[in-house]
């Protein structure tokens, strides 16, 4: 079975075998969503005390409903349920929850564990880093508008600025998210554990304590896995939990203790983040420059296109025609920075990225958790997907097949979408592999969000945050047309 994406960072030992400890990337990237009454400023505060209502209110199997998160946290049904939709596109694609692989017109019926709602609410306050530019300049400089709907307050996100400042080396790389994400985690470790673990009086004191259970839920954020294999539950890979008999009931174990263990796992991923960062600063260049782990990395004979583990990216494309098939990609994708281009890339997906591409037709054959499209001017996106976030983009068009509602958000302009609208011949099988229901096609239905993302690294002018964000129109139907996808690709 394939990894998720992460790049390898620290090992400890289990059974004589090394696994590795990661930051889980989908929460960060895909998980987070920009309500003001989900993001609270006041830490572990206000959470500790919803940590008890929603407790009360879940059944015996510790999950909750639409209904009653709606009630609690004030929100109407339709964000209640973008919480349970959302929560089930970022948990481990093998967890056994219901709603990992539910029905996504069921999904909502399933309701919620607690826990990973406790988890999925206190990230809300992470903030993202920046994307870093790509390395040919010329290339960029050569293909990106004078004039960028984001001149404005998203000037910093402006490719051709970043290129005229020449401050690439000074933006984040993949290893630098994945380092942020940790340091992320480090930090609010003591309140994670906090909102997972109950209280135990012994000898006359309360003490902290966490079941492997609730350790296991800590899952959501840190994964455990040996190299090129399944990921392994944190109680197994936990020295607290790992030899404990099955037919006996585990014992608890005190939440410091765990605090202390994962806390110098984190340590040790940082140190060997910081020593890759390091070598790829200082070691040879390749033609894709990707920032991923060198011991991981698969470089293709084509120009921009790498993979670390099921983690792919196509990178710099320029005015020219890229194809890629299942046994060339990943089961996630990246494509960044891509220009007067058009793109293929007919696989099976769990995950996709498009960030900063212009002028571009892009085909993505089936993606069964989420895609992202931000930043975007100008381009056409062909998806089958379970699900789709726009963010910041201008004059694009979306010729879309989706189960759940297209959710938008950002600073977008002059947005078109339409029916799904083309076809290859592994299309049906790709989309039963990734679980895209070909019966549901909500493209017309998209839910609006803010015009200001608080997750995102940059200041906005005050007021912003209260506007909504431009919805997408629909193409007229008389510019409505089949796509043919070239027999040879």
């Amino acid at each position: 079975m394939e990894e998720e994406g992460e790049i390898e960072t620290s090992k400890v030992v289990l059974k004589d075998q090394q696994i590795f400890l990661r930051a889980r990337r989908e929460p960060f990237e895909y998980g987070l969503l920009p309500i003001s009454k989900i993001i609270f400023s006041d830490g572990i505060t206000t959470l500790l005390s919803l940590k008890q209502i929603l407790i009360s209110r879940s059944n015996s199997l510790e999950r909750i409903d639409s209904q009653s998160i709606s009630e609690i946290l004030q929100l109407s049904i339709e964000y209640s349920d973008l919480i349970i939709d959302t929560i089930a596109s970022v948990l481990p694609f093998d967890s056994s929850d219901p709603i990992v692989n539910a029905n996504p017109k069921e999904i909502s019926s399933f309701g919620v564990n607690v826990y990973d709602l406790l988890l999925f609410l206190y990230i809300q306050s992470y903030k993202r880093l920046v994307f870093r530019s790509h390395k040919d300049s010329a290339s960029v400089a050569d293909v990106w508008p004078s004039t960028s709907a984001f001149d404005g307050y998203l000037s910093a996100l402006s490719p051709l600025q970043l290129v005229r400042s020449n401050s690439r080396k000074f933006m984040p790389s993949q290893v630098d998210e994945e380092a942020h994400q940790l340091s992320y985690l480090q930090k609010h470790l003591d309140n994670l554990l906090s909102l997972l673990a109950t209280s135990r009086e012994d000898e006359d004191e309360e003490s902290m304590v966490l079941t492997s259970e609730r350790l296991d839920h800590l899952g959501f954020l840190i994964q455990f896995g040996e190299k090129g294999s399944d990921r392994i539950p944190l109680s197994q890979a936990s020295p607290f939990f790992a030899n404990s008999d099955p037919e006996m009931p585990a014992v608890d174990v005190s939440a410091v203790q765990v605090h202390d263990w994962i806390y110098q796992n984190i340590t040790l991923a940082l140190e060997q983040t910081a020593e890759r960062g390091h070598l790829k600063e200082n070691g040879p260049s390749n033609g894709s420059d990707q920032d991923v782990s060198m011991a991981d990395v698969c470089i293709s004979s084509d120009k921009g296109l790498s993979a670390a583990r099921s983690l792919s990216f196509v990178e710099g494309i320029s005015k020219t025609s890229v194809a890629k098939k299942a046994s060339d990609i990943g089961s996630s994708v990246k494509v960044l920075n891509c220009h007067d281009s058009v793109i293929y890339i007919l696989a099976p997906l769990r995950y996709a990225t498009l960030y900063g591409c212009s002028d571009a037709t892009i085909v993505l054959g089936a993606v069964g958790k989420v895609l992202r499209v931000e930043h975007c001017e100008r381009v056409q996106v062909l998806t089958a997907a379970k699900r789709i976030c726009i963010a910041n983009c201008r004059e694009c068009t979306f010729f879309l097949g989706v189960n759940q509602r297209p959710l938008i958000l950002g600073d977008n302009h002059k947005m078109q979408v339409a029916p799904y609208n083309t076809f290859y011949s592994q299309l049906e099988e790709h989309m039963a592999q990734v679980g895209v229901d070909a019966t549901t096609n909500r493209w017309n239905e998209s839910l609006v969000l803010g015009t200001v993302d608080p997750h995102d690294a940059l200041s906005h002018p005050a007021g912003v945050s209260d506007t909504q964000a431009e919805s997408a129109t629909c193409l007229d139907p008389d510019q409505f047309t089949n796509f043919m996808v070239c027999s040879a690709v």
